[in-house]
């Protein structure tokens, strides 16, 4: 049995390869990437820019999020840690303590007397032992981030951000998770040999990965011969060959060729796959008693909020008419429970001929499911813009609840026509009365390519999860998301 290590001393025309855990990265690259560039490459996967000081790199639009990270630290954590508060109370900026509990890199160094005997060994540590604690930020705002880039060091960026973000907007929170010293060789290569175990799809942003094997991934420009076996995770560059009856043992590197290095590729950030493929919708079976309590509670709560917004319909419906005239409200078809079809009313926010516009601007459409958005609709009128923005258009929709069409909560109502193109989806959604509000109106990102998968997964994460808690936090991150537009205004 060979080794990444002992294959580059007895081999090395077959495989110039180390494990990661051999001390020297510098100037190695595989599949046309350096270590920072994998770094990148693996929260790229996430929907996640790295953004740091001194490293100028267009900020892209497509990034759900934003690492604002030093630039001598490499960092490994679980993002589902603090996803949920990131999606609940949607801070400007999540400050992010990272602890590494793990045993630091260490090297033994033998010490002798002024003779030279041997006296004991000294192990010396590569890291200090403050790196174990580092502080990262993740953020969704694009200025954020190029105002941390813009920093010129940490330290400023750090107060950079203290400064310009209210307390309001930010969060703090201490999880667990791996730090690494760029500038240390060893702990680059311990980076290295935890990545390789963590990430198991790295075709997810990286075209030249190719799975050879079940954790095996090669480059197009490498040659691994019939009888080569490998033990735990391993990457084949670019140029390189593995020979028959040779044992690679993982975690391990088998860096490109100097020779045959490919070209680094851009992140295609439209492009990059799901990590899992979501499984099939389990609604959830609810009781008689709580379908009968979540009706009195819709009653209860449309009937309060008819009365609390009655008073502003006179106002609405003369903007209305002073812009555009009757009518006043719009009808749409939708879906209820069952597939039921019910008029979902609203105050009207297009002009009268929306519809045969919408025709015209089709090869606009922004969304990428069957439903139609635009950032600036032309068909909104003035007025509409305002009922959109801060969600007046919705109040007429507490009469539908009280007909008994739709809930406070609930997926989005949509037509029979959008219904059709995800099965499944379809009977998950049909299973309960559309929503008012709902989890995907307020964890949805609006990120290109991909509104209609999230309508189609908070959707059915509603279904399966759905419970009087999830119903209040929904309701309260509405409300909260409506006052602070209306305080941002």
């Amino acid at each position: 049995m060979i080794t990444a290590e002992s294959v580059m001393d007895e081999r090395p025309s077959a495989i110039p390869a180390e494990s990661p855990a051999a001390p020297t990265t510098a100037g190695r690259t595989i599949w046309g990437l350096d270590p920072l560039q994998l770094h990148a490459r693996y929260w790229a996967a996430h929907g996640v820019q790295v953004v740091r000081q001194g490293e100028p790199s267009q900020i892209v639009k497509h990034a759900e999020l934003f690492l604002l990270i030093d630039p001598r630290t490499l960092a490994l954590f679980r993002l589902s840690q603090i996803m949920e508060t990131l999606t609940w109370v949607k801070p400007q900026v999540f400050f992010v303590r990272l602890h590494d509990d793990r045993e630091r890199g260490y090297r033994e160094r033998v010490v002798t007397d002024e003779i030279g005997r041997f006296v004991r060994f000294q192990r010396l540590y590569d890291a200090s032992e403050d790196f174990r604690l580092a502080r990262v930020v993740l953020t969704p705002d694009r200025e954020i981030a190029q105002l941390w880039q813009s920093a010129p060091d940490p330290l400023s960026g750090w107060r950079r951000l203290r400064r310009f973000i209210p307390r309001i907007e930010r969060v703090t929170a201490s999880v667990q998770g791996s730090v690494y010293d760029r500038n240390l060789d060893r702990e680059v290569a311990t980076f290295l040999r935890d990545l390789i175990q963590r990430w198991k799809r790295p075709d997810q942003t990286i075209v030249r990965a190719n799975r050879a094997e079940a954790e095996v991934w090669r480059d197009p420009k490498s040659t691994i011969e019939t009888g080569a076996k490998f033990i735990g995770p391993v990457w084949v560059g670019a140029g390189r060959r593995v020979e028959a009856l040779n044992t690679v043992i993982g975690p391990a590197v088998v860096w490109d060729d100097p020779a045959a290095r490919p070209q680094t590729e851009a992140i295609q950030w439209l492009e990059i796959e799901p990590t899992e493929i979501p499984q099939a919708p389990l609604p959830r079976v609810s009781t008689i008693f709580d379908r009968v309590f979540k009706r009195l509670f819709d009653l209860a709560f449309a009937g309060t909020a008819v009365l609390l917004t009655l008073p502003l319909y006179p106002f609405i419906i003369l903007a209305i008419w002073i812009e555009d005239g009757r009518p006043f409200f719009f009808a749409h078809r939708r879906e209820t429970k069952g597939g039921v079809e019910f008029p979902c009313v609203k105050f009207r926010s297009m002009r009268k001929d929306a519809e045969q516009i919408k025709e015209q601007l089709r090869g606009r459409n922004q969304a990428d499911g069957p439903q139609f958005y635009m950032e600036n609709d032309p068909r909104l009128t003035r007025v509409g813009k305002v009922l959109r923005k801060y969600h007046l258009d919705e109040m007429p929709q507490f009469f539908n609840v009280l007909a008994g069409h739709m809930s406070i909560v609930g997926p989005r109502p949509s037509p029979f026509k959008e219904n059709q193109y995800c099965p499944p989806w379809r009977e998950a959604r049909l299973s309960v009365r559309p929503g008012v509000t709902g989890l995907w109106q307020v964890k949805r990102t609006r990120r290109a390519g991909t509104d209609f998968q999230e309508w189609i997964k908070y959707d059915i994460e509603y279904v399966e999860k759905r419970n009087w808690w999830l119903d209040l936090k929904i309701i309260f991150n509405t409300a909260m998301q409506i006052l602070r537009k209306v305080t941002r205004s």
